[in-house]
């Protein structure tokens, strides 16, 4: 009786054929298709980045030069600045942007003049802590408004107060120069609120049917209101 020893001549010939070794992925294949992946998303990574920053900068941008008022096109007189293509067809972009922030509708150049004032005679930026004095006389119009501009939401708990004057009730002096006294505190005469207890304050001076509309270059200090500091509050 013969025993077919293992390994012996007894084997057969399938098992003798050499086992296939297992096929391996060089580590060179694996990082270079690694470094391929990298380099895709990477690329793919700065693209949404760098959108994402242009469209952050530009709403921030936007933002900045439509906040306040019309970033060109004032001429300045005295510390008032006229806004003369504020309300004009071909405006630029800018200007129609503040318009629609603010809701508002712009007096076309046949209408009339915008003018604003956010400091006074002296350089100084207008405070709602302070007392100013607004008087004197105005361009030629056959009628104009004096209003605190950009007043806001009114803070909860205060009164109504009056936002400004016409030239129609406005009292005048025999001359007929007028006087505005802008102040937080009540004040005899034409007296204008302050908007707010603390902060920056605006002023509107808008002058309707006036022939300067069409020549604003003929504006000149004496020609509006001064604007006169009368103290701060400590």
């Amino acid at each position: 009786m013969r025993l077919a020893i293992p390994g012996g001549p007894g084997r057969s010939a399938a098992a003798e054929e050499p086992r296939p070794a297992p096929t391996t992925r060089s580590p060179g294949g694996a990082g270079r298709f690694l470094a391929r992946v990298w380099r895709k998303s990477s690329v793919a990574g700065l693209a949404v980045y760098a959108l994402a920053l242009g469209g952050v900068l530009g709403l921030a941008s936007a933002d900045w030069a439509t906040r306040g008022g019309y970033p060109f096109g004032g001429v300045q007189v005295g510390a008032w600045t006229a806004w003369p293509r504020a309300g004009a067809a071909n405006a630029d972009p800018y200007t129609r942007a503040v318009n629609a922030r603010r809701g508002e509708i712009p007096l076309a150049v046949g209408e009339g003049l915008l003018l604003t004032a956010a400091v006074d005679d002296q350089g100084r930026a207008l405070d709602a802590t302070c007392s100013y004095r607004i008087g004197g006389g105005t361009p030629p119009a056959r009628a104009w408004t004096l209003t605190v501009a950009g007043r806001g939401a009114r803070d909860p708990g205060r009164p109504a107060v009056r936002e400004g004057f016409t030239s129609t009730e406005i009292l005048r002096a025999a001359d007929g120069r007028f006087t505005v006294v802008l102040a937080p505190e009540v004040q005899p005469g034409n007296w204008l609120p302050s908007p707010r207890d603390s902060g920056p304050v605006r002023l509107a001076l808008r002058l309707y049917d006036t022939p300067v509309a069409a020549s604003v270059g003929t504006l000149d200090r004496d020609s509006v209101p001064a604007i006169t500091r009368l103290g701060c509050a400590s």
